[in-house]
């Protein structure tokens, strides 16, 4: 009869748990992050610059 080897044993259940927790937190920071155009805020922020340039 062989020797198992409980280390090497993987407890489903625990990982599914793992893998769920992952994904919620994932969600989360995908959802934060879709809130923020990216493309937007160079935009306004290279409109802030000239506007602050033209004053000088």
């Amino acid at each position: 009869m062989a020797k198992q080897n409980k280390a090497s044993q993987t407890n489903a259940q625990e990982v599914r748990r793992q893998n769920q927790a992952s994904i919620q937190g994932q969600s989360q920071n995908t959802e934060f992050a879709s809130e923020t155009d990216a493309q937007q805020v160079r935009q306004q922020n290279q409109q802030s610059a000239q506007r602050k340039n033209q004053q000088q």
